[in-house]
C-alpha cells in the first residue's frame, strides 16, 4: 500500500471539497459558510500532522494507524463537515463516534509497545495491549463529551442536542445524544478489539505494526 499516494488523493479531495466550500461562501449559500470554509481549510493542514509530528515533535507514528487517521478525517471533516453530510445523515454523527474510538484503540496499542521501549512484545500478553486501548479510547470518548459539554456552556452551541426546535428537553431525553455518544464510542472501541485479538491470534508480537517510536535527536 503506497502511503503517498493515499495522502495526495486525499489532498486532492480536500483541495476539491475547498474549492466547492469557497463557491458556497462567495455566494453565501449557507449561513455557516465562512466557518465550514475555515474548518476545510483546518482539515487540509490536518492531512500533514503526522509528518508535522515527526519533523516538531520527533514522533514517528506507523501508516496502519496514519491510514486509519486519514479516513477518519475523510468522513468527519471532508464529507461529515464540509459536504454536509452530518446534516442531511441522521446517522452520521453516530458513524463518526463509532470509527474515532478505533482509531483512538489503535493509536493506545502504540502509546502501550512506546511504553515497552525495548521490550519485546511477545514477552506481554496480548491483553495488556487489548485493554490498554479500549481503555485509552474510552478516557478520549468522555474528554469529547466534556469538550461538548464547555462549548454548550459558553458557545450555546447545543453539541450534545440537549435542545429541540428551540426548546430545552428535559429528563431522559436530554441524556440521549452524550449516553448515545458514550455507548456508540465503547462498541467501536470493543470492535477495534476484538479485530485485534483475531488478528493477534493470541501472540502480541501483532501489535509491534502499532508501535510508536521516538526519533533519536541525532537522526
Amino acid at each position: 500500500m503506497n502511503i503517498k499516494k493515499i495522502q495526495l488523493g486525499l489532498l486532492t479531495f480536500g483541495l476539491f471539497v475547498l474549492a466547492f466550500n469557497f463557491f458556497e461562501l462567495v455566494t453565501k449559500a449557507r449561513s455557516d459558510s465562512p466557518v465550514v470554509f475555515v474548518e476545510c481549510i483546518a482539515g487540509i493542514i490536518l492531512i500533514y500532522l503526522p509528518q508535522l509530528c515527526r519533523k516538531f515533535l520527533r514522533i514517528e507514528i506507523p501508516d496502519m494507524i496514519v491510514i486509519f487517521y486519514w479516513f477518519f478525517l475523510l468522513i468527519s471533516v471532508f464529507l461529515g463537515t464540509c459536504l454536509h453530510l452530518i446534516a442531511y445523515i441522521s446517522w452520521w454523527d453516530k458513524l463518526l463516534h463509532s470509527i474515532s474510538p478505533m482509531v483512538l484503540t489503535a493509536l493506545g496499542y502504540g502509546i502501550a509497545i512506546l511504553t515497552l521501549k525495548k521490550a519485546q512484545s511477545k514477552a506481554v500478553s496480548p491483553w495488556l495491549f487489548l485493554l490498554f486501548g479500549f481503555a485509552f479510547a474510552g478516557v478520549c470518548g468522555v474528554f469529547w463529551e466534556f469538550w461538548e459539554f464547555l462549548c454548550d456552556t459558553i458557545g450555546d452551541m447545543n453539541l450534545q442536542r440537549y435542545r429541540a426546535g428551540g426548546v430545552d428537553l428535559i429528563g431522559r431525553a436530554a441524556l440521549m445524544d452524550t449516553m448515545g455518544d458514550l455507548l456508540t464510542n465503547t462498541i467501536g472501541a470493543i470492535l477495534m478489539g476484538i479485530f485485534a485479538f483475531t488478528q493477534s491470534k493470541g501472540d502480541a508480537s501483532y501489535f509491534e505494526k502499532y508501535r510508536i517510536t521516538i526519533i533519536p535527536k541525532n537522526k
